[in-house]
């Protein structure tokens, strides 16, 4: 889905750092050293981010497939 703006365990914000560490860990980067270098020390917000998955574009589809069976069906 969307990540998200603080941490479920301790509060912190993290989702201002989800970009560049997307970015850099698609570049090739260690996650570990990327997220020492954007200062997320604790695990949990560690988790956070690295076990995110984004889901957002994959449900986009879906509801496009539903929108347009919905129209078929009224056109019938």
């Amino acid at each position: 889905m969307i990540i998200p703006v603080r941490c479920f365990t301790c509060g912190a914000v993290i989702a201002d750092k989800w970009k560049e560490f997307k970015r850099r860990v698609e570049k090739g980067e260690p996650p570990g050293k990327v997220l020492d270098d954007l200062g997320v020390r604790r695990y949990c917000c560690r988790r956070m981010l690295l076990s995110h998955v984004e889901l957002i574009d994959e449900l986009l589809k879906f509801q496009k497939a539903q929108r347009e069976a919905r129209k078929e069906k009224r056109v019938r």
